[in-house]
């Protein structure tokens, strides 16, 4: 099955995809035809197999149907977050190389920025749901296409950039299974085999497409006959009532949209069936143990979670029955094998921490032009890491500790921020929260936790103490903040992860006294 052709010619009246907002439907016939056109529209304009194009979109109809055009043309396609600001997505679209640029209406200030740089290799630009200047109309452009298949189809692939939390993006390019397009995907198997994904799976997606994990669960529900159920943006009680309107039988989440959702008022929790949920899968960043608890308990063993990355090094999976004997763990190897390496290269037993590295052919990918980073993701055994600390216990299974980088040294002492965060996130008071470290003059480093509270009232420095005495409770008080500020909103990207990068170099380049709101006991 190389595209939703296949379900076209079977069930062209079937819903492919359903906007959750607004209700509007894709059959598998219009999706069939439009991603013809797209493909005809980029065969007429030039571009040839292997060519890159970028995507800047809201969550749309369009974002699929132009993936899946892209997809049959053999093009690489990078979709690029809408939060990212002109200089960000320049530097995106410069380094991929893109010949064609498409953007959302509701992002024409950006596009407007990026037309006037003239400096980039992009050729032609085009608009969905409106126009501006210097931009033709998606819609209307393909509207003139034929809508059979190209002749030369060939098997196009994303080239998604990482999140570029701790410096620029990497594009990582992870090149087709086939060159064949009626070869069946690994992927589809995969997914169909572990999750139970096929043609009557109706799969809510409540996270952002440009993201690597919405994009490719929304491709391959497609690719096997499913229905997709796009949410243009999340909002807890929402996705909840998607669930009950179309019986959705998987979804896949971040750990920061289980907190907004248990944080709801008790009889808004209530007021949704969602016993059609037959798989909740989520990954992206660490889930509280006490926030999967609850899951577990409100939605039953349902609760899917899996460890991976864009590069494709490996994948670890644990079902809910599993967690329940390992909680916090992301589980034992599904793809690839998992080893814990110390800074000289030693691997480490059950237990203790290291840098989580993956061995096995599976690790295909290099970083778009850094071929110096690609080299650095591998070690001497050729086993792949994208930088994440943690520990295997006995039975194999995975635990992530936090990202390397992350890691504070404070008097010689090695604190992981994410153990922190994970305990203030489950204060009723604590809709968000980063801990980092900031310079201290005689311990090198001390912790610095910054709270986005569920209601700005609460920013006070009572609040600020009530919170730090209940962690004190909780924690050891070397892990113990020396600080606790309030901030409206974290830059959280809307796959989970923080921008921490950001809020660091505020605090490490503000020169500023700093505020003690709680106070440290002395390393030792």
């Amino acid at each position: 099955m190389p595209h939703p052709a296949i379900t076209a010619e079977t069930y062209p009246h079937k819903p492919a995809i359903i906007m959750g907002g607004s209700g509007e439907v894709v059959t598998y016939a219009e999706l069939d035809e439009r991603s013809n056109q797209a493909a005809q529209l980029f065969r007429s304009l030039g571009l040839k197999k292997g060519d890159h194009i970028g995507m800047m979109l809201v969550n749309c109809r369009q974002f699929l149907e132009i993936c899946w055009g892209a997809q049959r043309a053999g093009l690489v396609f990078t979709p690029i977050s809408t939060h990212l600001k002109r200089d960000e997505t320049a530097y995106i679209l410069e380094n991929c190389g893109a010949k064609l640029f498409i953007a959302s209406h509701a992002l024409a200030a950006v596009a407007g920025e990026i037309l006037a740089l003239e400096t980039s290799a992009i050729q032609h630009f085009y608009m969905v749901d409106g126009l501006a200047d210097g931009y033709e109309s998606w819609d209307d452009s393909i509207a003139l296409q034929p809508a059979e298949r190209i002749v030369d189809e060939a098997n196009g692939v994303p080239m998604l950039y990482s999140s570029g939390t701790t410096g620029k993006p990497k594009g990582v390019f992870l090149p087709p299974p086939s060159d064949d397009v009626n070869a069946p995907h690994p992927l589809a198997g995969t997914l169909g085999a572990v999750f139970g994904f096929g043609e009557e799976t109706v799969y809510l997606s409540p996270a952002p497409l440009y993201h690597a994990a919405p994009l490719h669960y929304n491709m391959m529900t497609l690719y096997q006959g499913g229905t997709t159920v796009v949410m243009e943006k999340f909002d807890a009680e929402a996705a909840l009532a998607l669930i009950e309107e179309h019986r959705a039988t998987h979804s896949q989440w971040v750990p920061i949209m289980f907190v907004r959702m248990l944080k709801l008022p008790e009889e808004v929790r209530k007021r949704y069936d969602v016993s059609s949920m037959q798989f909740a899968i989520h990954a992206a960043a660490p889930c509280p143990v006490e926030v999967k608890e609850q899951m577990i308990a409100w939605w039953g063993e349902v609760i899917v979670e899996y460890y991976a990355a864009s590069e494709g090094i490996g994948i670890t999976i644990i079902d809910s029955a599993n967690w329940l004997t390992h909680k916090g763990s992301v589980g034992p190897a599904l793809v690839g094998a998992v080893h814990i390496v110390d800074d000289e290269g030693n691997e480490l037993p059950p237990g203790e921490i290291g840098t989580v590295y993956f061995s096995g052919d599976q690790a295909q990918f290099n970083y778009h032009k850094e071929p110096g980073k690609t080299a650095e993701a591998f070690n001497e055994r050729g086993w792949a890491t994208t930088g994440d600390v943690g520990y295997v216990d006995r039975d194999g299974f995975l635990y992530l500790t936090d990202r390397k980088n992350f890691m504070i040294i404070s008097g010689g002492v090695n604190i992981y921020p994410q153990e922190i965060e994970n305990l203030l996130i489950t204060h009723e008071k604590v809709a968000d929260v980063a801990v980092f470290g900031i310079p201290n003059d005689e311990f090198g480093e001390e912790v610095k936790a910054v709270v986005q509270p569920m209601n700005w009232a609460d920013a006070t420095d009572e609040v600020a103490i009530e919170i730090m005495e209940w962690l004190r409770e909780r924690i050891s008080h070397i892990k113990l903040p020396r600080s606790l500020d309030f901030h409206q909103q974290l830059p959280r990207m809307d796959n989970g992860k923080l921008y921490k990068r950001h809020l660091v170099e505020e605090y490490r380049g503000a020169h500023r006294d700093l505020p003690k709101t709680g106070e440290n006991d002395t390393p030792s």
